[in-house]
């Protein structure tokens, strides 16, 4: 069996990497908290001290990073991921990043002598637990395809996109998707109160329709509670909607819906939501004096 690594322990990283140790593959693994590492130490992963350090020692190392600058930095530091690669190991980026974040990264892995991957997830943190991500990748064929009993673990769908980039695009497409449904959602959920609409009845209703979606179904009712437990959090879907805005701005697309979007998001996270779940959101649509 391949020797895996994983790089980055958070909300979403912890998970799937223990979902890698439950089903018997070795794994070592590295964050910036050790601290984080013990449940994956106790669970039978062994820890490294350096990014470096895991892809030195693995056939293929997955990360799983908060944004660009943390996926660039990972990979990229004299300690970093690239300076552990050669010989055909594998690199596969599983962040939420820009296009030319996952390209500069394909580039630094190719000249040290690996073959990289980029493979963002659709799914916050309950489908990580469950391994039931859906996978988007996109880059080195043969790493796709001799990574995919990994990746069947972390995930209940995988595609193959294409060349590196593509990857990261369809991850943004998605999330600003998202980003807009879920002020949509808010937006609803509010004046239904305004106009004493009880909240089940709304949601019976949309479940019943066209609207009906796990993610209404979910957290919908966390929503009307206020009890909304960070799986996603805001701050990072921001970052999407604002690295979604810039991919328009390059193909010259204009995205209104969002813009508009994003402009609540930042309100939250100006609000002091940054690390809530992205469904908090709703707290300043709510608030007659948040938007």
């Amino acid at each position: 069996m391949a020797r895996l690594g994983f790089l980055g322990l958070g909300i979403m990283g912890t998970p799937m990497a223990l979902n890698l140790v439950r089903a018997g593959h070795d794994v070592t693994v590295w964050t910036r908290s050790p601290q984080k590492c013990v449940p994956l130490a106790e669970a039978g992963a062994r820890a490294a001290d350096t990014p470096a350090g895991v892809t030195s020692s693995c056939d293929m190392t997955f990360a799983m990073l908060a944004d660009p600058e943390a996926a660039r930095a990972v990979g990229l530091d004299a300690d970093g991921a690239v300076a552990g690669l050669g010989d055909g190991r594998g690199y596969c980026d599983m962040s939420t990043v820009d296009a030319d974040t996952s390209r500069t990264l394909a580039v630094a892995v190719a000249r040290a002598g690996g073959r990289f991957l980029e493979a963002p997830v659709s799914g916050t943190k309950q489908p990580a637990e469950q391994g039931t991500l859906v996978i988007l990748a996109a880059g080195d064929r043969s790493l796709y395809d001799e990574s995919g009993p990994a990746l069947d673990t972390m995930g209940k769908k995988r595609v193959f996109l294409g060349e590196v980039g593509a990857g990261a695009h369809m991850k943004l497409v998605v999330n600003m998707i998202m980003g807009g449904m879920m002020t949509a959602f808010s937006e609803g959920l509010a004046l239904a109160s305004d106009t004493g609409l009880a909240v089940p009845d709304l949601l019976e209703v949309l479940a019943a329709g066209a609207l009906a979606n796990p993610m209404f179904a979910a957290k919908g009712p966390l929503m009307a509670a206020g009890k909304t437990a960070p799986a996603f959090p805001l701050k990072h879907m921001q970052k999407d909607l604002r690295l979604a805005l810039a991919l328009g701005d390059a193909q010259a697309r204009a995205l209104p819906t969002a813009a508009a979007a994003n402009a609540v998001f930042l309100r939250a996270r100006a609000s002091g939501l940054g690390d809530s779940d992205f469904a908090a959101v709703h707290e300043v649509v709510a608030d007659r004096d948040g938007v």
